[in-house]
């Protein structure tokens, strides 16, 4: 068995891992890369891979930096199946579906205003391409099985985070690599916590929060004190969330804060028609989370979901306080950069930034404490009060992924540690060594390893 890495390595962006094994070839993820300049253009650089030797792509779960280069793999000769969870599947349609529009629309944004070194601009892909793209997936049977044939045994299991992700197990020839995939928290807000106790004799682990542990605090209660404090100065709450998974916790956490008085009755706006579809994906999969149908309800009856363009400008007229959730959930695009560049300016107002903010996006220069924001070619100054609140992240702690490393059913004698920055990967390396005595390593961008020798 050989697994070579080309993404997710220094980064949290970008998975996509390649294990040949039984004669086949199998990527597992396929995602963008997010952030840094260096980084992005690598999405532009021809795939490091012959698509067309590939036999079939496994996603552990729909966010873009996991299944946002699927669209480029079919565009360059892949024709095999995407094999995936049936949330996952539902999910992946409204998210590369949009992902490839808002690509047209910087393109087109991009050649009006002659903002560009290449004439004409182009999109890294087309909304045909994503169309083209979801022919190709094969939802998975409910007990997570999947036969290859040749001895390729594969299985899907929980892994909390967002609605339809899963943990990946593949076998052959009594071996076994498992990828975690990105993994939830035992005490998230709405998923429900990862499987664990699967045997793996090799494990292929995210490290997102692998340097730190989240707050010992109630996430909603901050939330709650910063709503209450911005509509006391009347201004308005702006939160950048990504559509599928934080929006749905942060409505959750207005609803239980409307539920208990504990925050002014002021207008909260969905203003994403993808993170609209979402939610609906996560009303027709309530086995897939905690939420009961009373609190689908009361969150549908809360807010006010915008689709319409024309829509979304009007939210900037309004002289009252009100909460707008809109993505994307690290400032990088979409119909946030709107509003933050409105209500950015004014000191009345508040940026919530609710979950991790990768090295070179806008919200990671936010959390950092930016007085300004380049958007739409110039600098916006921001004047806003900027909050940031860990404790709704949908990514386990340092706790979390050790605990779920050592509750599997086989001690793996081998570990591999991804999608982090460089010092949350390699905490979470030394961590798995001493506490866990699990041989552990964080593999560079396109190492190979062959694990039968490991």
């Amino acid at each position: 068995m050989y697994v070579t890495f080309y993404g997710a390595t220094g980064t949290v962006t970008g998975s996509k891992t390649l294990v040949e094994v039984g004669g086949k070839r199998l990527l597992v993820d396929c995602g963008l890369f997010q952030g840094f300049k260096t980084l992005r253009e690598r999405n532009w650089e021809p795939l490091p891979f012959d698509p067309r030797g590939i036999d079939a792509v496994l996603l552990t779960h729909a966010h873009i930096d996991h299944s946002g280069s699927l669209p480029l793999l079919i565009r360059n000769g892949f024709k095999g199946h995407i094999y995936m969870t049936a949330a996952t599947a539902e999910l992946c349609e409204i998210l590369l579906q949009d992902t490839a529009h808002l690509q047209e629309e910087e393109a087109r944004y991009r050649n009006r205003h002659k903002a560009t070194r290449h004439e004409p601009a182009e999109p890294l892909y087309t909304v045909q391409d994503a169309q083209e793209c979801l022919k190709r997936i094969k939802r998975i049977h409910s007990d997570g099985k999947l036969d290859l044939g040749d001895d390729v045994q594969i299985e899907f299991t929980p892994a909390g985070h967002i609605l339809g992700a899963a943990s990946i197990r593949i076998a052959h020839g009594g071996k076994a690599i498992l990828f975690s995939g990105d993994l939830g928290r035992d005490d998230d807000l709405v998923m429900w916590p990862p499987a664990t106790g699967q045997k793996a004799d090799w494990v292929v682990i995210e490290s997102t929060y692998g340097d730190r542990l989240h707050p010992n605090i109630d996430a909603i209660d901050k939330l709650g004190d910063i709503v209450r404090r911005t509509a006391a100065r009347g201004g308005s709450i702006i939160i950048p969330a990504f559509a599928v998974g934080r929006t749905q916790e942060v409505l959750y956490s207005l609803y239980r804060l409307k539920q208990a008085g504990a925050i002014p009755d002021l207008p909260v706006v969905l203003d994403s028609p993808m993170g609209v579809a979402a939610t609906g994906i996560y009303d027709r999969h309530r086995e897939g989370h905690r939420l009961t149908p009373e609190e689908c309800q009361g969150i549908h009856h809360m807010t006010r979901f915008v689709r319409k363009v024309e829509d979304s400008k009007a939210l900037l007229g309004q002289r009252f306080p009100q909460v707008i959730i809109a993505g994307s959930g690290m400032v990088t695009g979409g119909r946030v950069l709107h509003h933050i560049a409105h209500f950015g300016p004014n000191s009345r107002n508040s940026i919530v930034l609710s979950g991790f903010q990768a090295g070179g996006t806008r919200g990671a220069s936010l959390a950092a404490g930016a007085t300004s924001l380049k958007m739409f070619g110039e600098y916006v100054p921001i004047r806003a009060e900027v909050c940031q609140i860990e404790g709704l992240s949908a990514h386990g702690d340092q706790h979390d992924l050790l605990s779920w490393l050592g509750a599997l059913g086989k001690k793996p004698s081998q570990v591999f540690v991804i999608h982090g920055e460089p010092q949350a990967a390699d905490t979470l390396r030394l961590r798995i060594e001493e506490q866990l005595c699990i041989k552990s390593r964080v593999p560079d961008y396109r190492e190979t390893f062959k694990l039968d020798e490991a």
